[in-house]
């Protein structure tokens, strides 16, 4: 008994005297964790050096945009051909992808082998060979009389302008064939496919195996976007937001990045940590001081490593006896199966004394105890740099995500992370310790590169055939030239018809007299009490006047209109209007005074003077009885006598569009039309007395309200209105009126926009084909909401904040066709609000006869003044529609309630001016 423990004492000691003598012979090779943090800080440098256009060509990681745009979803499905280039075999593969309920990926593969004088000799016969595989395979599995979209996985440095493109940078590994660095290797594998008659295959997809890996497993685990490879070389990607990628133009969306984390340390950044071995290995390498940092790493070099290091440790005495044999001089002759092999938990020594001995060496127990250690620190070494380099990855990921904690999967291939024994758990651990904040998951690709091509290949064809179907929805909103002349031309055709006695009745542009027959001329002056009625608030307006500098003070209160009254009785609305007039009299100590009224009333009202409106119908969302077809100036003045507590001049009842171009009209002489872009649509001009038949006399000018709002409601528009546009209108208060509104104004383009979203759902290009409870919900989706996702100034992250309060679980890619669509419709908006002001410039230009017109437009409402490009579209459709008028757009400051109280100013004017006659 005494014995055993007296060997086991001897062992332990002996173990513990080898592998103290091994750590103190490589201490330069043992790295702390302030040294990996270190280096980890150093990627993280490198990585942003790699995506800037102006440091990209000197970052040593060159952070190649790969064009891989997003992960597969489950909805790919069909068959495809796959071809991996990078190792000493050649694969091609048929990849079948299939959903049947859950994913499923089916593989056939055939490997071809690559001798040495096809990958170092000329390189168009290196793509003729790999051409032949392929024709070869396509014979063998009967699949010549086939179509298919092929990937190819091509594990070398590729700078790609596109997915199907790329230009090799550099060969890495063994190979070396001539003549291909600089050029598009897929047109080099295209140009040696022609030579094959038979063979009929498009290349979709040029992928790098680290890329590959990265798709594979996201099929399985959509948390996955980075793709490790620790094998015979060493590379990750991961997915990158596109505004960070100088390189690529546009900032929507994420593309994978490929890294080329190998060359890492080529320009010196690694000095400080490389060892004597390092370097002797570097110098005798096919590519001497470049792929430095993969030389640390990846299987082609790890052997190496252990070799050089024994043979020194030899040649020092502190192994084998000082003995070395001639086999362990031999370059190559331990491999990275030899190192894994020595690691075993349990065999290791005893693989270890096997190795030894089949190179020569007459080994002890403890020259096998040194050596194994020697393959565990620079096992050790490689996943702890690996380990640095990714979590400077995950880090990144995080904090473009603006995440505390990033939840994520990184898919990993390669021989090194398969074979070796430890190299797993030493990666994952070191991982975790310097990324804390990142709850990660390891993934082990399966068939990586070969089945990822096809994964990058199958996503292609989803996106082209979901880009077709997308482009599709969206073309119904493109409007051409001839679309808006045409708009143009029957604008102007019902103009005249709603001007003209006999087809005023039956014409969609109403054509009102508002019996405003004049513009402020700088003269008015006085206290006026303005009204503002249109929306969901009311206003009550003190506008002080003074002639002396055209200055015009104003004092408001806002009062809420609740939906119960808006849609109760034409009492109880004006009942509670005159309270709202109380409170403000109340408020401003008004209360006895008699003052001039001006009623901003916007909806369309029949006049038959300044002070008298006939409502003809509600819109807006306002339904109170009783109303329609009544003046609202005498429902004004009976509740304020049913109130009994004052008196009020009410002078003249004015639509919102009247009102601002009244009140730009005081600023420039030149304003003779008002436009509404918000959330109702009008517009109102000055129009020749002569040409207003429903209206005596033909001396002078007043102000048409167009009510543009009914065009089309004569079907004249249909060819333009879209299914979109016809499920608003259903399901509206009033369906069948206000056609033009309905595809113009803020009430109803956040409608429309959710209506194509509940489409492009149903058919699964959003939303993983989810449509949320909150999605079905009428009028969710608020113009607003159209105005910010627009913004050019907000990232994808931001519109995806806002998909999310509305209760839409959306990526990056839905984010993307989100922004697309209401881009469509607002853009769509803009042109058609612009075809019909074109329509009353050109007619102003005409009726008086001049070849330019000089034209100043006041503009109001939340569209115009919010929207970011809907004011910048609509001028430029006017400019391109009525290129000879001259056409400037003012916006209107408290249009509606200062353009109340001039107008009534104006008409008391007039009125003074009549008596003085």
């Amino acid at each position: 008994m005494f014995a055993v423990h007296l060997m086991a004492f001897y062992f332990s000691k002996l173990k513990e005297d080898q592998i103290k003598k091994v750590d103190r012979f490589l201490y330069h090779m043992r790295l702390s964790d302030e040294a990996l943090l270190d280096i980890m800080s150093r990627f993280q440098a490198e990585m942003e050096k790699g995506l800037g256009k102006d440091t990209n060509p000197t970052a040593t990681v060159k952070m190649l945009p790969t064009f891989v745009r997003t992960i597969p979803d489950g909805s790919e499905h069909g068959e495809f051909l796959s071809l991996d280039l990078g190792g000493s075999k050649f694969r091609v593969s048929k990849v079948q992808v299939s959903q049947e309920g859950k994913r499923n990926v089916q593989m056939e593969s055939q490997f071809y082998p690559m001798a040495n004088e096809v990958i170092r000799g000329n390189g168009s016969e290196l793509f003729e060979y790999v051409a032949g595989c392929l024709a070869d395979f396509m014979e063998t599995k009967d699949l010549k009389h086939k179509k298919l979209p092929l990937g190819l996985t091509f594990s070398f440095p590729c700078r790609q302008t596109k997915l199907e493109e790329g230009v090799l940078l550099s060969w890495t590994k063994k190979f070396k064939a001539r003549g291909v660095q600089g050029t598009d290797v897929v047109s080099c594998l295209t140009k040696a496919m022609k030579k094959h008659k038979d063979l009929d295959v498009d290349v979709l997809a040029l992928v790098n195996d680290t890329v590959g890996t990265m798709m594979t497993c996201a099929y399985d685990d959509p948390y996955c976007e980075v793709g490790v490879i620790i094998g015979t070389g060493t590379n990750a990607c991961y997915m990158e937001d596109i505004s960070s990628i100088d390189l690529v133009e546009g900032d929507e969306g994420r593309m994978c990045i490929s890294t080329e984390w190998g060359a890492f340390g080529d320009d010196g950044a690694l000095e400080d940590i490389r060892t004597e071995f390092d370097r002797e290995l570097d110098l005798g390498s096919l590519n001497p001081g470049k792929q430095l940092f993969e030389k640390m790493i990846s299987g082609l070099y790890l052997g190496e490593l252990v070799r050089l290091i024994l043979l020194k440790m030899a040649k020092a005495g502190l192994l084998f006896g000082g003995k070395k044999s001639s086999t362990l001089h031999i370059k190559g002759k331990i491999e990275t199966r030899h190192v894994a092999a020595m690691e075993k938990y349990k065999e290791g020594l005893a693989n270890t004394r096997e190795i030894l001995t089949d190179l020569g060496l007459e080994p002890t127990e403890a020259d096998c105890i040194a050596t194994q250690h020697v393959c565990t620190i620079v096992s050790f070494r490689s996943a702890n740099l690996c380990a640095a380099a990714l979590a400077a990855i995950l880090t990144r990921l995080r904090e473009n995500k603006k995440l505390t904690r990033l939840r994520t999967t990184v898919g990993v291939d390669g021989t090194v992370y398969k074979i070796h024994p430890q190299y797993p758990k030493r990666l994952h651990k070191v991982v975790r310790k310097l990324a804390p904040n990142c709850d990660v998951r390891f993934l082990l690709s399966e068939s990586g590169s070969s089945k990822g091509s096809a994964m990058v290949t199958a996503v292609g064809c989803r996106l082209q055939a979901q880009r077709k179907q997308i482009d599709q929805v969206l073309a119904l909103f493109h409007l051409t030239r001839a679309h808006l002349e045409g708009v143009q031309a029957k604008m102007r055709a019902e103009l005249e018809y709603g001007l003209k006695r006999e087809t005023h009745q039956r014409a969609t542009v109403k054509m009102l007299p508002t019996y405003v027959c004049g513009m402020p001329d700088g003269t008015e002056k006085g206290k006026f009490l303005a009204l503002d009625l249109g929306g969901t608030n009311f206003r009550v307006l003190l506008v002080k006047i003074r002639s002396a500098r055209r200055s015009v003070r104003m004092y408001n209160k806002i009062f809420a209109i609740p939906l119960e009254i808006m849609q109760g009785t034409g009492e109880e609305l004006f009942d509670h209007i005159v309270q709202c007039i109380a409170d403000f009299l109340d408020y401003m100590g008004l209360k006895g005074a008699r003052l001039p009224l001006g009623f901003t009333f916007s909806f369309p009202c029949r006049q038959a003077s300044i002070d008298k409106g006939i409502l003809i119908e509600w819109t807006k969302g306002f339904k109170a009885t009783d109303c329609e077809g009544e003046d609202v100036v005498d429902l004004l003045r009976e509740a304020i006598k049913r109130r009994n507590e004052f008196d009020l001049d009410i002078v003249a009842v004015v639509n919102d569009t009247v009102g601002t171009m009244m009140t730009c009209g005081y600023e420039d002489p030149n304003c003779e039309i008002g436009l509404i872009a918000g959330t109702g649509s009008n517009m109102c001009y000055m129009e020749e007395m002569r040409n207003i038949e429903v209206v005596e006399g033909d001396e002078g000018k007043m102000c048409i309200n167009t009510e543009w709002g009914g065009f089309g409601d004569n079907g004249c528009i249909d060819d333009i209105r879209t299914q979109y546009d016809k499920e608003v209108d259903e399901g509206s208060l009033n369906p069948g009126k206000q056609r033009y509104e309905k595809m113009t104004s803020g009430m109803y383009l956040g409608e429309i926009v959710r209506q194509i979203l509940i489409d492009l759902t149903k058919q699964g290009f959003l939303f993983r084909g989810q449509i949320s409870e909150r999605l079905r919900t009428r009028g969710i989706f608020e113009t607003k909401f159209l105005s910010q996702i627009e913004s050019d100034r907000l990232a994808l992250l931001q519109v995806r904040r806002i998909l999310q309060q509305l209760g839409l679980d959306s990526t990056c890619e839905d984010s993307i066709i989100v922004k697309e669509v209401c881009g469509a419709v607002s853009r769509r908006a803009a042109q058609l609000c612009g075809a019909g002001l074109a329509a009353i410039v050109e007619k102003r230009r005409e009726d008086q006869k001049l070849e330019q017109l000089r034209m100043t437009v006041g503009v109001d409402g939340t569209l115009y003044k919010l929207h970011p490009h809907f004011s910048r579209i609509l001028q430029e459709t006017v400019k391109e529609l009525a290129p000879q008028c001259d056409v400037t757009f003012m916006l209107s400051e408290d249009g509606s309630g200062k353009g109340a109280a001039l107008i009534t100013a104006v008409a008391k004017r007039l009125q003074q001016a009549r008596k003085e006659n």
